[in-house]
Parts: structure tokens; sequence; C-alpha cells
């Protein structure tokens, strides 16, 4: 009987470079407020952004997701024939097949590279992190591009008070490769399907194409309350569990990188915590927005901006949303 060849790979993976794309449009918090009937002050002490990145409506998610793995792809100093796996994290492609990996694949000089989008919204990037890093130690992959691209601002509604005023337009993305030593902690996850409508869309493509005088194109929202207490009490949780499983300390991080959903909570997140004055906190959310999949790497990529001094050190990220799906881990920066 043959022997069935299993491929092995590194032990070791690491976070190899990064790239970003931004929406090229500054949206501040005086452009929206009239809608949704408010102010921005209001919006700052709730949220704490001043302003969004949305991009014009000729650039597509697709489009911002090829700028930032391009960035990536240049910096890891990387043949485009040695990376061999794309995955993008997005909630927002304009089509339900095929992938927006595939064809950024395609813009990106990576075929044949094995391509496929996921959908885990705000937590999405630290699930398609955790991918590949199993992907690249399996041997299925020598080298993986991640990307979180999405364009938020396609399915909101103006008018809603629950969310649409959070959100904005970006990419970030990784190459993942093989490490002489360990650059990915482990990969702590799940979800909590029991509050899976908590954020969600207004209606079914199905409800939609039904009815579609009466049913409006579906669009987001969420129990902003609910999202609040279960992000704060819960996610702690998680992050001093993923803290614990990775053998590190609060005072051994050079740097917290949550998903920039609201600064209350990343700032509750820091004091429950009890992370030291030397640990750096993203707070990319105030000039940006809230990019779901795409949050924690251009958090990550502005800090570098601000702080070159961090690459190398260790950084604490989680994502956390619709779903509820949550994941966390513990990378070196690059």
């Amino acid at each position: 009987m043959a022997t069935l060849v299993q491929p092995t790979g590194p032990a070791h993976t690491r976070i190899l470079s990064i790239g970003a794309a931004r929406g090229d449009l500054d949206v501040p918090n005086d452009d929206i407020v009239g809608p949704i009937d408010s102010s921005d002050e209001w919006i700052r002490q709730r949220t704490g952004i001043i302003q969004r990145r949305r991009a014009s409506a000729e650039i597509a998610a697709v489009d911002l997701a090829v700028a930032a793995g391009e960035e990536a792809i240049v910096k890891s100093g990387l043949d485009r024939s040695e990376i061999d796996g794309v995955i993008i994290s997005t909630i927002s492609n304009v089509a339900v097949t095929p992938s927006m990996a595939s064809l950024a694949a395609h813009r990106l000089g990576l075929t044949p590279a094995a391509a496929f989008d996921i959908s885990a919204a705000c937590a999405g990037y630290v699930y398609a992190v955790g991918q590949a890093d199993a992907l690249v130690r399996a041997g299925n992959c020598k080298n993986v591009l991640v990307i979180g691209a999405e364009k938020l601002s396609d399915i909101i509604d103006p008018t809603d008070r629950s969310i649409s005023f959070l959100l904005a337009d970006g990419a970030g993305a990784v190459v993942v490769g093989a490490s002489d030593h360990t650059g990915i902690g482990p990969t702590v996850w799940g979800s909590d399907g029991e509050k899976w409508d908590t954020i969600r869309v207004t209606s079914t493509f199905q409800e939609y194409r039904e009815n579609p005088t009466e049913v409006a194109w579906p669009t987001l929202r969420q129990d902003g309350q609910t999202v609040f207490r279960w992000a704060v009490w819960e996610m702690a949780k998680v992050a001093r569990r993923t803290l614990e499983e990775s053998g590190i300390k609060p005072e051994d991080l050079a740097a917290f990188i949550p998903h920039q959903a609201n600064l209350r909570i990343i700032d509750e997140f820091a004091k429950q915590l009890k992370l030291p004055e030397s640990v750096v906190v993203a707070r990319d959310i105030e000039m940006q927005g809230n990019t779901s999949a795409a949050s924690i790497p251009l958090a990550m990529h502005a800090l570098l901006e601000e702080h070159p001094e961090l690459s190398g050190g260790l950084a604490l990220t989680i994502g956390f949303g619709a779903g509820l799906v949550f994941g966390a881990q513990v990378v070196e920066i690059p």
C-alpha cells in the first residue's frame, strides 16, 4: 500500500512586513451629523472619533486591498513567486462570488497563489493571520499575504444612529512567512452565536429581492449598548487568556493594538489589562474611524509610522464584532 505524504513546514512564523491604504476622503463629524440629528460633540464623547476616512465612489474595496497588498509585498523583499497564498477578510465585497482574494491575487501578480476570502467581520484579520500561520507551519504555503479590506460606506444608511457614523474605508495587509523564532503566538478565538443579531444587516438579499418596494437595501445596524458591554467585559477576559497562553505578561508588551471599534472600549480595555505606561496603545480610530477587518493592520501601520522603534517588539492584537466572533494573538511587530 502506498504511503500518503503529508507536508510539514517551518516551526515558527512571523509577520514579515505591513502595508496600508486609507480612503481618500477626510469626513469630519460635521459632515454627517445632519441626517442622524446629532453633533460633533456627541460623536466625540461616545466614540472618540474626530473624522473618518472614506473612499470616493469610483474606489472599490478591492482597490484598497491591492494598494495595501502592494506595499506589504514590496516591503517583504520577497519575489512575488514566493507568495503562494492570499487571504482577504472582508464583509464588503461587492460580489458574493468570486472572492475578492482571487482578483487581488491576479492584480498583484501572485497567480497561481491559493486565494480565498473569510467573513469574520472585525475579528477577521486575526482569524486570517491565524490561518496564515497554520498554513506556513503545515507546509501548505511558503508565504501568505493577509489583507483586511473594507469599504463600509457602501453598506451604511446615513440616517442610522446606531453604527453609520462609526464606519470608514481602508485596507491593511501583512505578509506572513517562516521565521527562526516565534513571531506569532497562539490564536485565541471563538464565537457567541446567541448574540448573532446584535450587529446585523437590516434584511437579507432574498428579502430585498422578493419585496424591493417594501424592503430597503441591506445596511448595517447594531445594538450599541449590548456590543459595548460584551466587548468591554468579555473581551478583556479573552485578552488576558491570550497573554497567559502566549506566556507573556503585560509589561512584556511594546504595544496594544485592539480593533478600533470605539475609543471608550479601547481605553477601558487598557485599564482592565493594567497595561503599564510603557505599552503604546493604538488609537487610530480618532482620525480613521472603524474599518472592521482592516482596523488592526491599519492601526499597526500608523503606530509604526509614529513609533518606528516598536518594530521587533510584541503587540497584543484583538478583534471582535458581528457574529459575535472574537480572536486575539500576541505578535512580533514587523
